[in-house]
C-alpha cells in the first residue's frame, strides 16, 4: 500500500539542449528586470527556479558547474560581489542534486515546500555572503522572494514542462 499514493509519472520527450538554454538565459532576464520597492523584494530568482528545475528533471545534463556558471553571470549582470550567486546556486544546485530522486517522486504541489527550503538556502547564502562583504542587513523582506518562488513553483515548472509533453496526432481526417 506504500505505493498507492504514487503520483503517475508522465512520459516526456528527451529534452534539447537548446531549452535549456534558452529557458536559462530568459530567467537571466527577467532576473535582470529594473525592478524597485516591494516589487523587487517579492520578485523570486527565476534563475535559481530554472537551475532547481533541470537538477531535478535532468541531473545528468545540468548541474553544479552550470549552476556556477549562471551565478557569475548573475554577479556580473546584478554587479554584487563576484561569486556571491555562484557559490549560492552551487549550493542549491547540490541539495536538489542531492534529493532529485526524492523530489521527482512527488507532485508539484508537493514540491513546493521542499523547493521552498532550497530557495531559502541560496538566499540565506547570498544574504550571509554579502554581510561578510561589508553589506547593511537589508530587512526581513529580503526572504519574501523565496516565498513567492515556493507559490510560483507549480506553475514555473508546469510551463517548463510544456515543451516536454508529447504531441499527439489525430488520425481523424
Amino acid at each position: 500500500m506504500a505505493f498507492a499514493d504514487h503520483p503517475k509519472h508522465e512520459i516526456l520527450r528527451p529534452v534539447r539542449g537548446s531549452l535549456i538554454v534558452i529557458s536559462l538565459m530568459v530567467t537571466l532576464l527577467l532576473n535582470l528586470m529594473p525592478l524597485k520597492g516591494i516589487a523587487l523584494a517579492l520578485w523570486p530568482d527565476f534563475v535559481a527556479l530554472a537551475i532547481l528545475y533541470w537538477c531535478i528533471s535532468q541531473p545528468q545534463r545540468v548541474g553544479i558547474s552550470v549552476a556556477f556558471g549562471m551565478g557569475l553571470l548573475m554577479d556580473f549582470g546584478d554587479a554584487s560581489t563576484f561569486g556571491q550567486h555562484a557559490l549560492a546556486y552551487s549550493i542549491m544546485a547540490f541539495v536538489a542534486l542531492l534529493f532529485h530522486r526524492r523530489l521527482s517522486n512527488f507532485e508539484l504541489l508537493k514540491q513546493a515546500p521542499q523547493i521552498g527550503l532550497i530557495l531559502l538556502l541560496g538566499q540565506f547564502v547570498i544574504l550571509l555572503t554579502g554581510l561578510l562583504d561589508g553589506s547593511h542587513f537589508p530587512g526581513w523582506n529580503f526572504f519574501l522572494a523565496s516565498v513567492t518562488g515556493t507559490l510560483l513553483w507549480p506553475f514555473f515548472s508546469s510551463l517548463l514542462r510544456i515543451p516536454q509533453k508529447p504531441r499527439f496526432e489525430s488520425d481523424a481526417r
